[in-house]
């Protein structure tokens, strides 16, 4: 059994057990969260695709972790004018499990 649902405006594809990193959310640690965006759903009877979700579909997953990607680094250069600028970034993201998909 397998599900596609949208968090942060992307789309990802889980199984029960799976771990994924996603946008960051709003939860602390160690909490539950529940995604019921479901676009697509897998089971034993077939694939039900959603309209633009599927009904009565929920994702249940707890939260491991907040924490932040390793550092980019931009640099911006425009040459003959003595210009450089050196950036970094890092994306907060959340890590979590998958622990139930109910429908």
């Amino acid at each position: 059994m397998y599900a596609v649902f949208t968090t942060g405006g992307k789309q990802y594809k889980v199984q029960e057990g799976d771990v994924i990193y996603v946008e960051k959310l709003a939860v602390e640690a160690g909490e539950k969260v529940s995604f019921d965006t479901v676009l697509a759903i897998q089971n034993d009877d077939g694939i039900k695709v959603g309209a633009p979700y599927v009904e009565g579909a929920k994702i249940e997953a707890s939260l491991i972790k907040n924490d932040k990607a390793k550092k980019i680094t931009i640099i911006k250069y425009k040459s003959k004018k003595n210009e450089k600028k050196k950036m970094g970034h890092r994306q907060p993201y959340s890590k979590i499990s998958i622990d139930k998909i109910a429908f």
